[in-house]
């Protein structure tokens, strides 16, 4: 009887200790296939994200050839000539502008020092190895102060017109190409409806394949008139600001050289 049992409990203990050796070995299977599936995964994504991404600026501009052709090269050409201009004539006058600027207390702080140790003509020359409209009309101003501080103050403000003048030269013609770049996507837009209604009127029927064309050709041109005139104006503000700047600082250098003028004298 004894051996009966101990054979049961042996074979129950046996029976259990398989079971669970199993049910771990199973365990540690899934798991193990799990962590792989999860490192498969992983280096999935990292594949994805170190592989080389497509050249964008490249797609980028063949889209923007295809819908330029699109758009027609007749309004479509038009806008880009107002582009190249604006952006010339932008670029000429920001480098100009940027060489005009001079740093007006360094000149004031020498053209005073000129005339308290060599005289006018000691602090013409300063002027004459300056570049910049500010030193121009100290010049003009400095020439007339012979004649006293009034024609001097007459002589610099007549010639700060004059060179108010040379720093807002051909700024209009972009504010022109800001206005003409919408309009003329706008033109391209009816054009382009009409045709589509006329494409549907020799049709006789309402068909979307019809009307898709003039459409697409007509939100092109404008889009393409309205992404010109954004760069424009983007290029306009900075322009009429840095006018303003160096009028300004014009301005109160030429008050300041009267004051000096009057106090020499």
């Amino acid at each position: 009887m004894k051996k009966i049992l101990i054979s049961f409990f042996l074979s129950a203990f046996v029976s259990i200790a398989f079971t669970s050796s199993t049910y771990a070995f199973t365990n540690v299977n899934l798991i193990t296939q799990e962590d792989s599936e999860t490192v498969q995964e992983e280096s999935a994504t990292e594949a994805m994200m170190e592989s080389p991404s497509e050249d964008t600026s490249a797609n980028f501009t063949q889209e923007l050839k295809n819908r330029f052709i699109e758009g027609g090269p007749s309004f479509m050409g038009i806008v880009l000539i107002c582009l190249i201009l604006g952006l010339a004539i932008s670029i000429e006058r920001i480098i100009y502008l940027n060489l005009a600027a001079t740093d007006t207390n360094k000149l004031t702080s020498e053209v005073e020092a000129a005339l308290k140790s060599g005289g006018v003509e000691a602090a013409k020359e300063v002027c004459r190895n300056t570049k910049g409209p500010v030193a121009s009309i100290f010049y003009q101003g400095l020439d007339r102060a012979k004649d006293g501080v009034d024609s001097a103050e007459k002589a610099v403000i007549a010639y700060g017109g004059v060179q108010m003048g040379q720093l807002e030269k051909n700024v209009s013609w972009i504010s022109l190409f800001i206005a003409l770049a919408p309009m003329l996507g706008f033109m391209g837009t009816v054009i382009g409806m009409i045709t589509a209604f006329d494409k549907i009127e020799a049709a006789g029927d309402m068909q979307p394949s019809l009307v898709a064309g003039g459409i697409k050709v007509a939100l092109l041109t404008t889009v393409f008139g309205l992404i010109v005139a954004i760069i424009l104006q983007v290029f306009y503000n900075y322009i009429v600001a840095k006018i303003d700047s160096i009028v300004n600082d014009m301005e109160d250098a030429s008050i300041t050289l009267i004051d000096i003028l009057s106090a020499k004298k």
